[in-house]
């Protein structure tokens, strides 16, 4: 599993580093620096998709 975010979309409410920093880090602006194209390590696939979920911007998404 991968996880992405469209930094068009980011507006920097960092709901999803509040669920795993590690997973969701954010830049010096508090804004997503989860990047296009990011491996979620093993295990961590429920906490992705917590993360995701928690965006109210709706800027991150789950890839294959």
């Amino acid at each position: 599993m991968r996880i992405a975010v469209d930094s068009s979309l980011c507006e920097a409410h960092g709901q999803c580093s509040v669920v795993d920093y590690d997973l969701f880090p954010l830049d010096d602006d508090g804004y997503s620096a989860v990047g296009p194209d990011r491996e979620v390590p093993a295990g961590e696939e429920a906490a992705a998709e917590l993360g995701v979920a928690a965006c109210p911007a709706r800027a991150l998404r789950t890839l294959p």
